[in-house]
């Protein structure tokens, strides 16, 4: 993994030549990006500076609880997830003559005082979309204005003027720049699919930032404090024993590429087996670190075109960036809906009435609903912070249209166990699952006997997360009768024993795994 990491880093460094022509302090302040590859914010504070000094805030808000229903906003696996990426980040920084500054606590009030201590002109940060981290963009640049900086810390200054360091906040989270898009955000249109067909024909994807070999020097720092450990956030380390153990980072992310693409020739035949439940291997699992920006999309981009260039191109190879396009439409819509995205109703304001029954909930959340195929796929979600896409449409479905439970429980518990959360694509998936999203087909319906049919025909995935269904003959894993528990609600169209009579109603819900708010400033 490391030496692959290190050559992926090397190929997309830039040349010697490369100019910088700056002087002073730059802050590059890591958020949902933390990567070196492709990271325009790290190349711009490089540019624009003598000296880097780059760092991480470990916000103790993403440690609160969530609006509506008081969750963990960040559960213990994801927390881990995250440690390893600063951990990660933090190497390969030092690698490149640099460091990585950890400090606790709210980044309106860190980044100012850095900014006044270094005298540093730019913060260089990743634009973010959701009300929340608007808001704590809004508050760190009202806190530079603040700081006055002498005229020979500025990049350049007028006689007379007041010189304040700014925050200058750079696109990088989606394959197509927003800025590159044929309209504007606020006229995106609410189809998926005329989004995709207008930026495949009048959109390019821009290249990846190399980034130079050496980045340093950072300035003189007395303490640059630790990675932190689970403990510091009152959290329970788990080992994953079953399933995927996912490990955060750039390195593990550009090894997973390596191996999907290169060493496993897994891609073309993407397409054909992304439907799967068990094993590594049926799809690309690059979602946690595109979540974490661990990676970057336009470089899967650049991997699938050389890919493509050197050994096939076909079905399966486009899809993989088919995923990618809509993972950048619930960027792009998020941007658009504002916080309508996370209100009951969604952005159609749609009023239905929605049970928040609390025991019936948790019998979903625990998996113990009575139904081998949710209660599978909720074990793993709960054991190892990643379900497959496939699945996550299953339980949504159940959720929502079987137990008629507010879809926004569901949204919430996902929030606080997925390694790959992240806020558009988590609850643009549950509005879409639940009828209150940007859909035309609202009544989306997926019946479990006829999905255990299609997708766990002999029963193999749920007998891996319920080893008590392994002895049953094949066929009737997925429909126990009286050798499972006895389920929670009936089913809303047929039942197990009808399961070759049932149809899905509607069509596939959204992808969740490439995945309301209240008024500005507040969230969930």
């Amino acid at each position: 993994m490391e030496r692959v990491a290190d050559q992926t880093l090397q190929r997309y460094s830039a040349s010697s030549s490369a100019k910088r022509n700056g002087r002073g302090v730059a802050v590059v302040w890591f958020r949902n990006d933390l990567r070196v590859l492709d990271n325009e914010a790290l190349y711009k504070a490089w540019v624009s500076s003598q000296e880097v000094l780059a760092i991480y805030c470990v916000d103790p808000r993403i440690f609160g609880s969530t609006h509506y229903f008081g969750f963990p906003k960040t559960g213990a696996l994801r927390a881990q997830f995250l440690i390893e990426c600063l951990a990660d980040l933090k190497k390969n920084l030092m690698k490149r003559g640099l460091n990585l500054l950890i400090q606790h606590g709210k980044p309106e009030e860190i980044l100012p005082d850095l900014a006044k201590a270094f005298g540093a002109h730019t913060v260089y940060a990743q634009k973010e979309t959701c009300s929340e981290e608007l808001n704590v963009e809004r508050l760190v640049s009202k806190g530079l204005q603040r700081v006055v900086l002498s005229s020979s810390s500025v990049q350049s200054s007028k006689p007379g003027s007041v010189n304040n360091p700014r925050l200058q906040l750079i696109w990088g989270t989606t394959m197509y720049h927003i800025d590159d898009l044929p309209f504007d955000t606020s006229s995106l249109p609410d189809v998926y699919t005329q989004f995709r067909k207008s930026v495949e024909a009048k959109c390019t994807v821009r290249g990846c930032i190399k980034i130079p070999a050496s980045l340093g020097p950072p300035p003189h720092v007395e303490d640059w404090g630790c990675v932190p450990s689970l403990d510091q956030f009152g959290l329970q380390s788990s080992i994953v024993s079953k399933g995927m153990n996912f490990v955060g980072g750039e390195s593990a992310a550009l090894g997973r590429v390596h191996e999907y693409f290169w060493k496993k020739d897994l891609v073309k035949i993407y397409k054909h087996t992304r439907n799967g439940m068990l094993g590594p291997d049926y799809s690309t699992k690059f979602s946690p670190w595109l979540a974490s920006g661990s990676l970057s999309p336009r470089f899967i981009y650049e991997e699938v075109k050389r890919y493509e260039k050197e050994r096939e191109a076909n079905d399966s190879t486009y899809w993989v960036l088919f995923e990618l396009i809509w993972r950048d439409y619930f960027r792009f819509l998020s941007a658009k809906c504002g916080n309508s995205l996370f209100h009951l109703g969604g952005p159609r304001k749609v009023e239905h009435r929605w049970s928040q029954e609390k025991t019936l909930f948790e019998s979903w959340r625990d998996g113990h609903t009575g139904y081998p195929l949710i209660d599978a796929n909720m074990k793993e979600l709960s054991t190892t912070g990643f379900m497959s896409n496939r699945g996550r449409q299953i339980v949504c479905s159940f959720l929502v249209r079987d137990m008629g439970i507010d879809w926004r429980m569901g949204a919430e518990w996902f929030e606080t166990c997925l390694l790959d959360y992240d806020p558009c694509s988590n609850y643009g998936n549950w509005t879409y699952g639940a009828g209150v999203g940007n859909d035309p087909r609202e009544d989306r319906y997926f019946s479990i006997p006829k999905q255990a049919q299609n997708y766990d025909r002999d029963g193999e995935y749920v007998a891996y997360w319920l080893p008590q269904l392994r002895s049953l003959p094949k066929d009737k894993r997925n429909f126990p009768g009286m050798a499972y528990i006895k389920p929670v609600v009936p089913l809303k169209f047929g039942n197990a024993s009808s399961r070759h009579q049932n149809q899905d109603r509607g069509s596939a819900a959204r992808r969740a795994n490439f995945g309301g708010r209240q008024p500005q400033g507040q969230r969930r």
